[in-house]
């Protein structure tokens, strides 16, 4: 039986091939998967802001767009998140929005992540959010992405 660990770093795995995608593209390496509690993946996405010209086109934004698009609602309630970086304030409002039940994202954001602006939690208040999931590797990635850009 696979404990919450693994099943979390499994799905973090997926989120980091996505920030993968964005970071061969060009854009910054973040990624995000939306699963159900029986593991079925429905939505995915990674940056595309800098390809469709658009500030929003955040790996969150994306994935919770395709996760309501495939499950036919707005509200993904049962749904767990997983996201290489903490979400910024525009993603934390949509994820609060979207009433995703569970939030796990792999390294903090020291500068732009939603606990740097935000107070009190703006997801869900029966949201829980576990951090720091493959943290090293997602951090690797950002830092990897942006030494190579300057």
């Amino acid at each position: 039986m696979e404990t919450l660990q693994e099943r979390d770093e499994r799905y973090m795995r997926m989120a980091l091939d996505e920030a993968r995608q964005a970071a061969e593209a060009g854009e910054v390496p973040v990624g995000a998967v939306v699963v159900t509690p029986r593991g079925a993946v429905v939505g995915r996405g990674h940056n595309l802001t800098e390809q469709l010209g658009d500030v929003t086109a955040h790996a969150e934004m994306l994935a919770i767009t395709s996760a309501a698009n495939t499950l036919g609602g707005k509200y993904l309630p049962e749904c767990t998140l997983y996201v290489t970086v903490e979400p910024c304030t525009m993603c934390a409002g949509a994820i609060g929005w979207s009433q995703l039940g569970r939030v796990v994202y792999g390294a903090s954001d020291a500068k732009r992540g939603y606990a740097v602006v935000t107070a009190r939690s703006p997801f869900h208040p029966k949201a829980t959010v576990t951090a720091g999931v493959l943290a090293d590797e997602c951090s690797a990635l950002m830092r990897d992405f942006f030494s190579r850009r300057r």
